[in-house]
């Protein structure tokens, strides 16, 4: 199964096993990291899963869609890393992928 390592906003890291067709998000959610709130539940209507994805990973993630695009831009701590974790789908390609939970707003 592969491994998400997941920073908190404390800075505690953990690592998460995550099933394949399961989003970052949802491998966060059911993991026990409760500072995600993910209000929408991944419907793409909020930014309450922000996290910042390490440059690393990057060139490995779908690109940004315009409506993840413009709800990043709701955000106060956006910058290069930024994505929603909700449309980032997990799997072994993305296995040891690490990623912070963004400030919250």
């Amino acid at each position: 199964m592969p491994t998400l390592i997941v920073t908190t906003r404390e800075g505690d890291t953990r690592e998460l096993n995550g099933e394949a067709g399961l989003s970052v998000m949802e491998v966060i959610r059911d993991g026990g990291v409760d500072e995600l709130l993910a209000l929408c539940g991944g419907c793409l209507s909020c930014a309450t899963c922000h996290v910042h994805v390490d440059p690393a990973f990057a060139d490995k993630l779908p690109p940004i869609g315009i409506d993840e695009d413009d709800l990043l831009d709701s955000t106060s701590d956006r910058d290069a890393t930024s994505r929603l974790s909700c449309q980032i789908p997990f799997g072994p390609a993305l296995d040891g992928l690490r990623v912070t939970i963004a400030a919250e707003d």
